[in-house]
């Protein structure tokens, strides 16, 4: 094991980890805009956006294309010219790398290399809602964007039903309404929720309620812009195991997901803090001890 320092003087260069703003320009740091000055190229996820983004800063640096369809072809490539001494800012549409959008590969391959990996703090919209959410900040657990659908959707919801954190979640305009009745179904309509869209632009507006009041509301309007979720931990009074009936009914949703009846009954019986064999004897109807 050893300490890498992030300054210091060697033949190798530096990644640098730079936050854009997620709507409003007046977001960029005076740091962001100095590093992308200095650098010698910018690894983008996009370089048409990032090319209007850079011209509003009097940014001249060389842009590259750094998106994930194209990890494996770029990732030697910038971490060779790294190696010889070309230092890097790679930067996202909007927001911090890596946090729901490409940039961990690149920041594993640079430390394997042993090239200075350096963070810049920045804009990022997940603690940006949760500080306005009006919802327990602390302790919070961030996913980002849920599974699509299938077994994978339907265990990380169940998983996130059942955690005492408060959970931020991201979601698209087209999908949120299906995602709220999602989540009524594993977390209760009475769990509270807060919605945040279009963060820091001019249309930024906050939806706090319930589940069912949130459905209620987008019966009546339409969803717009891109959404940050941050849905209440599991009350203390809910924190207990499952009645027989809601037990063999969270299994039987797992089994319709696709997952096989052992692998369910485990992952209820995890859950709840209950022995396998329990859940097993309940579903399957077999007199035993629970």
């Amino acid at each position: 094991m050893k300490e890498q320092k992030s300054f210091v003087d060697n033949s190798k260069g530096s990644l640098f980890l730079v936050p854009t703003p997620i709507g409003n320009l007046n977001d960029m740091t005076y740091r962001a805009v100095q590093t992308l000055q200095d650098v010698d190229l910018v690894a983008a996820e996009d370089t048409r956006n990032s090319r209007n983004l850079l011209k509003h800063f009097d940014i001249s640096t060389e842009l590259i294309s750094f998106h994930e369809h194209n990890t494996a072809q770029r990732i030697p490539e910038l971490v060779e010219k790294m190696n010889q001494g070309t230092d890097i800012a790679q930067i996202s549409d909007a927001g911090t790398p890596s946090i729901s959008d490409p940039g961990k590969e690149l920041v594993k391959a640079a430390i394997e290399a042993g090239i200075s990996v350096v963070p810049l703090p920045g804009a990022t919209a997940s603690t940006t809602a949760l500080i306005a959410s009006g919802i327990e900040p602390q302790p919070f657990y961030f996913y980002g964007f849920l599974p699509r659908k299938g077994k994978e959707r339907t265990e990380a919801l169940t998983n996130l039903a059942n955690r005492d954190e408060t959970t931020i979640v991201y979601e698209s305009p087209y999908r949120v309404q299906k995602t709220i009745s999602d989540l009524k179904e594993y977390f209760g309509g009475c769990r509270k929720i807060a919605l945040a869209r279009e963060l820091t632009k001019l249309h930024e507006a906050f939806l706090r309620g319930t589940l069912d009041q949130v459905i209620d509301y987008y019966a009546e309007n339409e969803p717009k812009g891109e959404y940050v979720l941050v849905i209440a931990g599991k009350p203390e009074q809910e924190v207990e195991v499952m009645t027989d009936n809601e037990l063999v009914k969270a299994v039987d949703r797992l089994i319709e997901a696709g997952n096989k009846p052992n692998k369910a009954i485990k992952e209820v019986a995890t859950q709840n803090d209950l022995k396998k064999q329990t859940v097993y004897n309940l579903y399957h109807n077999i007199e035993g001890d629970k």
